[in-house]
């Protein structure tokens, strides 16, 4: 198996075959210049795959994407940012389909080829009128891809995109997410496209797996959206055999979407709201994988902790609390914590570490923690941020 190479030259990160294109309709309030809806669709058809959130409160858009992908694939999506269409009833239902149609005419395809995901304020109305403008004012080209990362942001303060080669074949990707992050089966939205030929419900399978261990590994608040969504399409422009469950390049398109995936939700924690510094999360020793993956997610969703990290204190002490509430399988005397490569606690106290050095190495953009339960095999990886008066501040004034 082949090592995917992942680009980030700042290219094009849009596979052969498909197309995209952004404008400002008006939908965001930020002013104006700051692109807010945007389209991406396949020449060709494709086979297509989709996690969702698990947030029972979920929006518009989740409910048509997961009806129209349960009668047949999609090839491609329109997307708002500004107005999350959450919250709205049947009108919303109602609203989000009229938008896939005008996309979907835009475009040159059917009405139910296109999916739909909207993005911002819960509880508002779409402004039809706007997006019917913005969608006839959409220029579709194979560059578009750049732009439709600028489209989807909210309070993001980067566009988050890359792509990995594999083989003859490209995957390319975008997604949004700074806030209300902590994904339940998804990022907030991440559209992935290759011009690889998969069958779909190895597509699935793959991209399943993929998300389980990049998205649903990263944390910026513990909150989870009711419009989190990523979508998959593979259009095959590229050529050659359906790649499937036991095909050879089975392993190495596996590899490249988890590349992909991996990179991506480490972005959405290097831009987390307020953020200063990413933390990774290593947890090791786990009574099972599902346990480390736990350990992860209650990692980085502790606010002590996290505040810890951004004042560079080196108070393990955050670290030993979250593992004894963690309610987790715990070996006590084989627990191991290490900050910054710096080992601070092991067999049941603290070890003798200069406490200075380590808060100068917590001031790095990257802070590894490091935890072994001691008690199994299982082990995760996961990414969360530091925890500052900006985030505060940003989200006291979102929406007044």
């Amino acid at each position: 198996m082949s090592e995917p190479l992942l680009d980030l030259s700042g290219h094009s990160t849009t596979p052969q075959g498909f197309l995209a294109g952004s404008v400002y309709a008006g939908v965001k309030t930020y002013g104006e210049g700051k692109l807010d809806l945007g389209i991406l669709v396949s020449e060709r058809p494709c086979t297509t795959a989709a996690t969702y959130t698990r947030n029972v409160l979920h929006s518009a858009s989740v409910d048509i994407n997961r009806a129209r992908l349960a009668a047949r694939p999609a090839r491609g999506v329109v997307v708002n940012s500004g107005v999350a269409n959450s919250s709205t009833g049947e009108r919303g239902i109602a609203d989000g389909r009229q938008l896939t149609a005008w996309a979907a005419q835009r475009a040159g395809v059917e009405a139910e080829d296109v999916l739909v995901c909207s993005t911002g304020v819960i509880g508002h109305y779409l402004p039809m009128d706007k997006l019917e403008a913005g969608v006839k004012a959409i220029e579709l080209s194979r560059d578009g891809g750049a732009a439709l990362a600028r489209a989807i942001m909210t309070t993001d303060t980067r566009p988050k995109s890359a792509a990995v080669r594999f083989g003859e074949y490209t995957l390319g990707g975008c997604c949004k997410g700074s806030g209300m992050i902590h994904p339940n089966m998804a990022t907030m939205l991440a559209f992935l496209t290759t011009d690889a030929p998969v069958e779909q419900g190895f597509l699935q399978q793959a991209l399943s797996e993929a998300v389980d261990r990049s998205f649903n590994l990263v944390s910026i608040d513990g909150d989870t959206s009711p419009s989190d969504t990523v979508l998959l399409f593979a259009n095959g422009a590229a050529g050659g055999e359906i790649i499937a469950a036991a095909s050879p390049l089975a392993g190495d398109f596996r590899a490249a979407l988890g590349a992909l995936c991996v990179f991506l939700a480490k972005e959405i924690a290097r831009d987390g709201e307020g953020a200063t510094r990413v933390i990774e999360f290593r947890v090791t020793g786990g009574a099972t994988e599902a346990e480390a993956r736990t350990m992860v997610r209650l990692l980085s969703t502790s606010y002590l902790l996290k505040s810890a990290v951004h004042g560079a204190d080196p108070n393990w002490g955050r670290v030993t609390a979250v593992i004894g509430r963690s309610g987790l399988t715990v070996n006590e005397p084989g627990v191991a914590i290490s900050i910054c490569g710096i080992k601070v606690f092991e067999k049941e106290r603290p070890t003798e570490f200069d406490a200075l050095e380590l808060s100068r190495a917590m001031k790095a953009d990257v802070v590894g923690i490091d935890v072994d339960l001691g008690a199994g095999d299982g082990e995760a990886t996961g990414w969360g941020c530091d925890l500052s008066a900006e985030y505060v501040s940003i989200n006291a004034d979102y929406h007044t």
